[in-house]
């Protein structure tokens, strides 16, 4: 196993490399999306080659690595972090979840999609991009190529939003002052890194704003998780899968994530420390996501079709406009 395992991190090792060139950089193109896609690289050309006695530390980097990532990925936040943009953007960012998550699953229905992919989906759009698909992955314990289509559909929309927002702010068609407009980015852009990109564009009272409300609907991320728990139970007892008659599969890592948050509000390490644990995290999620790239077969993705990526531009263009005027005409309520 543990030569998998040496084989995953060298990919994360190259992506962090590749994650210093410059133009990728300027596109907060972060190590774990070039992970990925190293993966799998590796997967459609020489995973063939790779000895069986190698696949164990694959999964095991799939799986529990990816889950211990999530975990230290609670380090980022405080909860602190909640009242420093008060009940509008808790309001907003609640609103965009739950609206997202299941309306994004109902879509799904209505094109006929495959559940699994059309959640992870949702979820990823709804929350925090890849790392919220890797969390629910974790819970519902999909195929890995239906992960790497829904990671593909974040960072494809996600990108496009993350260069779209700061020209439309500058250009004045997005009519939001500045603490609306880091709101709206926040509640509703992909990744944390691209509200970070977006952010920086727009300036330092939209970045900051942006950038808590980003973090704020990162941590939605364990009661979703938990739900999301329940509903597996529920339908593994309905349809009496593997004789488990409905027993909740606790996603532990959800708890450890937020109990971790609750730790960092106390401010008991040195920020360098936490800085250090950051970046160490990121290294793992990139093996998590390399791993799962590793996985994944082009040939999965012909499988999986069109349909990810038609339901995740119906839902960009609802976070863009149904967050638009949330940001326009519910924020100011609460003001």
């Amino acid at each position: 196993m543990l030569h998998g395992i040496l084989l995953i991190a060298l990919f994360a090792c190259a992506a962090f490399y590749i994650g210093e060139i410059q133009v990728l950089r300027d596109l907060s193109i972060s190590p774990m999306i070039i992970g990925i896609v190293l993966g799998m690289i590796y997967a459609n050309s020489l995973r063939n080659n790779l000895p069986s006695t190698w696949v164990p530390g694959i999964v095991f980097c799939s799986k529990k690595i990816l889950r211990l990532g999530i975990i230290l990925y609670g380090f980022r936040l405080t909860l602190n972090d909640i009242a420093a943009v008060g009940i509008a953007g808790i309001s907003v960012d609640i609103l965009v979840v739950t609206i997202t998550i299941l309306g994004g699953v109902l879509i799904g229905r209505v094109l006929k999609m495959d559940p699994e992919t059309a959640l992870l989906t949702s979820v990823g759009s709804g929350i925090c991009g890849a790392a919220a698909v890797l969390g629910a992955e974790s819970t519902i314990q999909t195929k890995p190529y239906k992960t790497a289509v829904a990671v593909a559909t974040v960072v494809i929309f996600g990108t496009i939003a993350m260069f779209l927002y700061p020209v439309a702010y500058r250009t004045g068609t997005l009519d939001l002052e500045p603490q609306q407009m880091g709101i709206f980015a926040g509640s509703t852009l992909h990744e944390v890194a691209h509200a970070v990109g977006a952010g920086n564009a727009m300036g330092e009272e939209v970045s900051n704003v942006a950038v808590i409300v980003k973090m704020i609907r990162v941590m939605l991320l364990v009661p979703v998780l938990l739900i999301l728990a329940l509903w597996v139970a529920g339908k593994r007892k309905k349809s009496g899968e593997g004789g488990k008659g409905g027993k909740i599969s606790v996603p532990w890592f959800a708890i450890g994530f937020l109990l971790v948050i609750c730790f960092n509000s106390l401010s008991l390490l040195p920020v360098a420390v936490v800085d250090g644990i950051n970046y160490f995290d990121t290294f793992l999620l990139t093996m998590a996501m390399a791993a799962l790239g590793a996985e994944t077969n082009f040939e999965k993705f012909k499988k999986a079709g069109a349909k990810p990526f038609i339901l995740a531009f119906i839902l960009f263009i609802w976070l863009l406009f149904g967050g638009y005027l949330m940001a326009k005409y519910l924020v100011p309520l609460f003001m």
